[in-house]
């Protein structure tokens, strides 16, 4: 078959894209990896209707909405390359299946590379987070710990007392100057200059080079993002530098640098959130809607 659009990625953008193709009556084919980027969390946060919930229930139920209009199509494979053609584009799936669609819409979201603090990775989305709205209200008042991973953490530790008594790790990232310095004790921010051994404990204790360990509540920390896949370059997509990553390039209705190719989530913002890729998503999906009825380039 040879599909209207391809949505390469299968989470709440992807979907959200897709939901608007289906409702427009288009044949469309979501190629999925399986590799949500909040798999780890246990609940999410600040989707308005869904708050609270399991965000892997959010994605089941989404897919199953989804899956009722006839003209969805949905195939579990890793795509392995993707490139334009003369009616449109090819993406090549598994061991070399070649799909082919007039438009193709990236939602496959972004890689997090944590700091490489022993103990961190394991509790990522469980104890240690990286937006404020999405699980600082959970952490109910306590103690939250801000790990810097550069200058931008200065951002996490001024925000942060709003969701309860704040300690920011330098860790050797950076050292704050006097006015940076004279901005965190005004919001209340204790700030620990030496370097972090490990993460330890049932939720997040900060064990540091000295052998001290200071119990918290929750950790935030900045990751650096990259989006997981080359042909978004080959494709003729323009990235943008983002304060924890590059990101592709879009438009006000998420229409990248290279024709017929559309882009959405968190491979497409600075920094994302469920709610934010949702709105995306549909704001793609329509997009490229609009683009198979009027554009006949």
């Amino acid at each position: 078959m040879y599909f209207d659009v391809i949505i390469i990625g299968g989470s709440y953008a992807g979907m959200s894209a897709g939901l608007q193709l289906a409702r427009a009556r288009r044949n469309i084919l979501l190629v999925d990896a399986g590799e949500r980027r909040n798999r780890f969390a246990a609940s999410s946060h600040g989707f308005l209707g869904q708050d609270g919930r399991d965000p892997g229930l959010i994605a089941t139920d989404a897919r199953a909405q989804l899956e009722r209009y006839p003209t969805v199509h949905w195939l579990n494979a890793k795509v392995q390359t993707a490139k334009q053609i003369e009616r449109g584009f090819s993406v090549a799936v598994g061991a070399g299946e070649l799909l082919k669609g007039k438009r193709l819409i990236l939602a496959m979201g972004v890689i997090d590379q944590l700091p490489a603090i022993p103990g961190l990775q394991e509790r990522w989305g469980k104890s240690v987070f990286h937006c404020p709205y999405c699980h600082g209200y959970e952490l109910d008042q306590g103690r939250i710990g801000v790990i810097a991973s550069s200058e931008l953490s200065m951002h996490h530790a001024l925000m942060l007392p709003d969701w309860g008594t704040t300690t920011l790790f330098t860790n050797g990232a950076f050292v704050p100057d006097a006015d940076q310095s004279s901005q965190l004790r005004a919001r209340g921010v204790v700030v620990e200059t030496v370097s972090i051994r490990e993460i330890g404990g049932e939720r997040a204790d900060v064990v540091l080079e000295d052998g001290r360990v200071i119990v918290m509540d929750g950790l935030f920390t900045l990751t650096q993002t990259s989006v997981p896949a080359p042909w978004a370059e080959q494709l003729g997509c323009i990235f943008e530098e983002g304060p924890l990553g590059r990101f592709i390039s879009t438009d006000v209705v998420k229409q990248t640098t290279a024709k017929g190719v559309f882009a959405c989530g968190d491979a497409a913002r600075a920094a994302g959130s469920v709610a934010f890729s949702v709105g995306d998503g549909a704001l793609a999906g329509t997009a490229a809607h609009r683009s198979l009825m009027f554009d006949n380039d």
